[in-house]
Order: C-alpha cells, then structure tokens, then sequence
C-alpha cells in the first residue's frame, strides 16, 4: 500500500500544528478530518483539512456547502464579522467529471455572506507543487520540503503522534490558564455580604436610608466630610434582597471564573480596586446614596476583558461572546432604568481591566506593560477624586435627601430635618417632595408664610400632589383665605376621592363660607 498521500496529509498537519501553532478544534473520529484555527493568520485563519479519495465533482459541492454551514457557525462563536476558510483535500486522483470551477471561486455562505470557503484539491499528480502553493498562503518556507516516493506506515504514524501529541500539549497549556486558583475569596465575599446584609436587616432594614448610612454606604456628604472609608464599605452592603441575590450569583459564577484564572491574591487585588473605583465613578458622577457589589462584579468583567485581550482565542472559544452580551445589555439597562448607578458600573469595569493589568497573569511578568498599567490606573484615580471633591461630588441628590428628611420627621427631629432639606434647595436641585417636606417641617415649626410658599412650589412642579393641595388648603384656612383654600381642597379630593378626610375639610370650607 502506498502511503505516500496519508502521509502528506499529515505533513501538512505538522507545518500547520507545530510550525505555525495553529490548534486543532475539531478531530474526525477517524483521523481523516482537521479543523485548525490560528486567527492571528490573517490570510488563513481557520482552515479545513481531509484526507478523502474524491469521486464525483457533485460530492465536492455538497462538501463545500456544508463545510461553509459548519465555518459559518465556528464564524458566530468567535464572534468574527467575516471569516475565510480554507479548505484542502488530499485526495489520490481528482474527481473523475467536472469539478474545476469548485476551486476557482470561492464558496459564499448565501444566508449571511459573511463566510466564505477557498478550496483546493492535492492529489496525487500535483502533490509537491499544490501543496506548496497552498502553505506560502501562510508564508511558511519551512513547508518547501521534498516528499519521497514511498513511505511507511511507521512513518505515518510517528508523524501523525507528533502532531496530536503537539496538539494535546496546546490544549492542556490553554486548560492550565483556568487552574491558576481555587474560588477562597468568592466564597469568602458571599459570606461576608450575606453576614451584614442580616445585620442591616436586625438594625433599620437595608432599605433604610439612615441604616444604610450608618454602616458605610456611598454618601457624598459624609465623604466630602472625609470619610474616605465609604469608597470601600460600600461594596459589601446591598439594598434589599433582591439587590443581594443578584449580586451574590453574579459573584459566584464571575468570581469563581476570575480566581481560578489569576489565582487568589490577584483576585483579591481586582475585585477590592475595582470596588473602589466603580464607588469613585459614582461619587463623581451621582450624588445617589449607594451600596451593594455591583462595580466589583464589574471589575471581574472588566478582568475577563483583559484575559479576552491576551488571549483572545481561548476567551472567544470558551467565554467570550457571553461575556460581552452580558456587559452591554447590563450597560444598556443601566443607562434606561431608573435607579441603576451606572456610573459605579463603568467605574467598575474600567478599574477591574486596569488592575488586571497591573498584576497580569500568575508565573508571568510583563513589567513594562504592568508599570503603565500602575500609572495610568494612578492618574484616574487621581483625576476622579480632584473632579469629585472639586465639585461633581458636591451635588445634592434631592431623593436621598428626602428619605432621611423623612426619617428626621418621623424621629420629631424637625431642626436637623429642616436644616438637611434647605440645604437641597439652596445647592440641589430640589423636587416636589423635598419642598413638602420642608413646607411640613416649617408648618411644625409655626412658620405657615415659608410652608406656604413651598407648597406652592411642589404643586407648580407637580400640579396633581394631592397630599400638597390639601396641606395648602389648611395653611390657608389658618390665614382666613377660606375661598383659595378651598379651591384647594377640592383639588385633593378630586384627585384622591377616597380620602376621607379631604371631604372632611372641603365640607367644614363650606360651612364656613
């Protein structure tokens, strides 16, 4: 038996496998097939290889098509905008009827036209000169060797272990970058947040303005006041349980994904830094108050990212266009639901790519690329923190405000509940409920002209504040402009007809009249 083409077959394999480190993705169960990829080949960067004796040209057509199907699904996984195959076939003779036009133009996939197939055929009478037509597309001189004209099985299978062998060994250096670490301190951090997000709960509720606060959560104020510390507690409190039970499977999944890939000390440096800044972003760029452990979650996106950047085929291949679904449709309900602090989430992100690039990979040193890293992560943080306390940081938001307002009145601390609300309209952009707040502080304190005023300006802001129309309707009846307050008052119960007490006050106008 000649083994001349079996052989050739699997030289072609070793130029391919071992000289220019492509990777095998796909084996046939029976040898025959190979698909390789090594997108850093920009001419060919994934191609097909058969080892199959061609009969008729019709085969080769339909061989084509489904090779283009199967390149055009390897196309979507990587996540490529376009991709060439290149699809060889060694085979003893060519097919016996027409076939010349399947490997003169390359096959488009019809349904995207984003996949396209470049086939040639290496026979037996073009073996030598085929075969290095089609290496220099890979600019391989060393694939300008001589075959001889017969070779032994033995040859063949020496040749082919040492390219399996080879291929197996790429395999377990790019399974090697996921055993770098055990999750410790993912299941540490999941620990940690559900151990205080009971204490927040047996101390005010973690919906609690004030709780919140007082153990640690992003307050603009109490940070300007130089409690530097709420850049770090923050990451450890959530705000209700629905914010803990996301975060806490986000952590574990995405955690546990970027510890063993870095291993336990990396990851502790990334999901702390990145915590840290993703509560700079938002200190900079919302004066929200603002807890739980989104922008560490995102710094550990932000750590994949870096790994998809040095080692873009590994992160395609296993992760890669999950990751990046998931960030962009988190950014997008960032940016279109309310209450979502997507400041702390980019901040997040950015900070989680920058220190993973400041500590790189374990066993690896790039010192050079780490010291830029160091000093670029330096001069944002620096420039963050110089913006924030030179301004951004100083805005007042008027909801946080109002909430602990709330908790001063119900506390019947209605100097420092006044003194927190004025502020908001002096410096903040005030709504309508920080004006009825305050309008109901003053209405406490005897001073109905203030109250008053304010209550106009809740309802030119909300005209249909029912609660403001009727407290207006009885600062009024107190200053004897019985006819305006109840104009007022009927307002409220128009607005709320099943308030008892607003057809209470609209009756006694009434009578007085």
């Amino acid at each position: 038996m000649n083994f001349r083409l079996n052989y050739l077959f699997w030289r072609i394999a070793y130029a391919l496998v071992v000289e220019k480190k492509y990777r095998i993705i796909t084996l046939s169960s029976n040898h025959q097939e190979l698909w390789l990829e090594n997108f850093s080949e920009k001419k060919a960067p994934l191609i097909r290889l058969l080892r199959y004796d061609l009969d008729w040209g019709n085969w080769v057509k339909r061989d084509i098509e489904l090779t283009s199907l199967n390149a055009e699904k390897i196309r979507k996984s990587f996540g490529k905008r376009n991709l060439s195959v290149t699809n060889v076939y060694v085979s003893q003779y060519p097919p016996v009827d027409d076939y010349e036009h399947f490997f003169r133009e390359p096959y488009v996939f019809p349904n995207t036209k984003r996949t396209d197939v470049h086939s040639y055929l290496i026979d037996e009478s073009n073996g030598q000169s085929r075969t290095e037509g089609f290496l220099s597309l890979i600019d391989d001189t060393k694939g300008m060797w001589s075959l001889k004209e017969e070779y032994s099985d033995t040859e063949v299978q020496v040749l082919k272990e040492m390219v399996l062998t080879n291929a197996s060994k790429q395999v377990e250096k790019e399974r090697s970058l996921f055993k770098n670490g055990k999750p410790f301190f993912t299941n540490f951090f999941i620990v940690v947040q559900l151990i205080i997000f009971g204490l927040l709960e047996m101390n005010g509720g973690s919906q609690n303005p004030e709780t919140l606060i007082k153990y640690g959560a992003k307050y603009n104020p109490l940070i300007l006041d130089g409690e530097w510390w709420r850049f770090i507690t923050p990451i450890f409190l959530h705000i209700g349980f629905l914010h803990l039970l996301m975060n806490t499977l986000a952590l574990y999944f995405l955690g546990s994904a970027v510890e063993r890939i870095y291993g336990r000390g990396r990851f502790l440096f990334i999901y702390l830094f990145s915590g840290i800044t993703g509560t700079l972003g938002s200190f900079v760029f919302t004066s929200n108050l603002s807890a739980g452990a989104s922008g560490a979650i995102f710094g550990c996106f932000g750590a994949l990212l870096y790994f998809g950047a040095t080692h873009p085929g590994t992160f395609f291949r296993t992760m890669g266009m999950n990751v990046i679904a998931v960030i962009i449709l988190n950014l997008i309900l960032g940016f279109t639901i309310p209450g979502i602090d997507n400041a702390g989430h980019i901040g997040g992100l950015i900070g989680g790519f920058l220190a993973t690039g400041i500590v790189h990979f374990p066993k690896k040193k790039k010192w050079l690329s780490q010291i830029l890293y160091m000093f670029l992560s330096a001069a944002i943080v620096s420039a963050s923190l110089f913006v924030g306390f030179g301004g951004f940081g100083r805005s007042l938001n008027s909801e946080t405000i109002n909430g602990l307002a709330q908790q001063r009145i119900e506390d019947q601390d209605f100097e420092e509940a006044a003194s927190m609300l004025s502020e908001v309209v002096k410096d903040g952009e005030p709504n309508a409920q920080t004006y009825f707040l305050l309008s109901y502080v003053e209405i406490k304190q005897g001073d109905i002209n203030n109250a008053e005023t304010h209550l106009r300006k809740a309802i030119e802001i909300e005209p249909e504040f029912h609660e403001a129309h009727y407290n207006l309707a009885l600062v009024l009846g107190d200053k004897a402009d019985l006819k305006t307050a109840l104009t007022h008052a009927k307002k409220a119960l128009e607005l709320n007809p099943k308030e008892k007490s607003y057809q209470q006050l609209v009756d006694r106008l009434e009578e007085q009249l």
